[in-house]
């Protein structure tokens, strides 16, 4: 595939861990024109781009520092930009709790922005992320990424004079990323106590690359609307502590605010739209019946009336031995030396 040859992508939130590997997987697969990293902090800029000077021996990474809250700036940075990978976002859990009105602004108020810049310039086709936790939210984060998500799916509405394509991969929790819980329980191992908010808790567990392949799948598939999730396996958090530290004690805290002991990807009402392939779902979205759209469903089977895609009923496990086995392999040691 070369769709991303001689193109030139915008990463919105581009020096966070999806950015960093999306950057690394897009130079080493395809031969972008340029792929510009969008964020707000110059000292992670400044890491990442000496980090990445042997990934980029041809210079086309640019960074530019800006904040998706700032549609001026936006609209002059897109300027020539063909994608869009809009991965920019608050996403702790317990911060968007505690400071409600800068996750609405940055989830909800830049995922405006970034549509209508896209919109206004032709941009030929977005990919926003997501998160399990928009999927019946309990928290202000899952909340702001739930209206996210619909933002994203409706502003196809809006540009039948323009045929640009948004679209939305929508994923778990990404092992090994900076600040998910596999780094945090390998700090807290030191100590010999691994807290855990609750034993039932279970989470699903995808790896970076395999998020990445999932945007790259919606750039070439998308034609608008669809919200893309990948299939993968759960696994309980005690058992992410056992393969972290199997002597350390357990520590049993108390759920955090906003917390949810399984993530649903995919609600029973979301299963009346939603179509399975081999290896992802898709939900289809109700508007304009795109969800009986051939041209959209292609090749999908629909989903069995009820169908619910947990965390908690997965069909799919992860052992303490494959999450071993993650952790000693090249993949999530290279994680950690570029800080993703």
């Amino acid at each position: 595939k070369k769709m991303l040859n001689n193109k030139s992508i915008l990463v919105t939130g581009g020096t966070g861990s999806f950015g960093k590997k999306f950057t690394k997987l897009s130079l080493e697969k395809f031969r972008p024109k340029k792929i510009i990293i969008f964020s707000r902090d110059e000292m992670k800029q400044w890491n990442m781009a000496e980090k990445f000077k042997k990934f980029d021996p041809e210079g086309k990474i640019v960074y530019v520092i800006g904040d998706v809250r700032d549609k001026e700036r936006l609209h002059r940075v897109v300027d020539g930009v063909d994608f869009i990978v809009h991965a920019a976002a608050t996403k702790i859990v317990p911060t968007a709790e505690y400071n409600p009105f800068e996750c609405i602004k940055t989830n909800i108020n830049g995922a405006m922005n970034v549509i209508d810049v896209a919109i206004n310039q032709k941009i030929k086709k977005i990919v926003a992320l997501s998160t399990d936790k928009a999927c019946n939210p309990i928290n202000l984060y899952g909340a702001t990424k739930l209206a996210s998500d619909k933002l994203f799916v409706a502003a196809n509405l809006h540009t039948l004079n323009t045929n640009t394509c948004f679209s939305v991969v929508r994923y778990g929790n990404v092992m090994g990323s900076r600040g998910s819980v596999i780094p945090f329980f390998q700090e807290k191992s030191k100590t010999g106590i691994l807290p855990i908010t609750d034993k039932r808790m279970t989470r699903f567990m995808i790896t970076l690359e395999q998020g990445v392949k999932l945007v790259w799948h919606a750039l070439e598939d998308a034609l608008g609307g669809e919200i893309y999730v990948h299939k993968i396996p759960s696994m309980k958090v005690v058992d992410v502590a056992n393969a972290i530290n199997p002597k350390s004690r357990k520590k049993i805290i108390g759920i955090r605010p906003g917390e949810k002991i399984h993530e649903v990807m995919i609600s029973e009402e979301d299963s009346m739209s939603t179509y399975e392939y081999e290896w992802y779902y898709k939900i289809l979205p109700t508007i304009n019946k795109w969800h009986l759209d051939n041209n959209r469903i292609k090749d999908g089977k629909l989903v069995k009336k009820g169908f619910v895609y947990s965390s908690g009923n997965n069909n799919e496990w992860m052992t303490i031995e494959q999450l071993q086995n993650f952790l000693d392999s090249d993949e999530y040691v290279e994680l950690q030396k570029l800080n993703i």
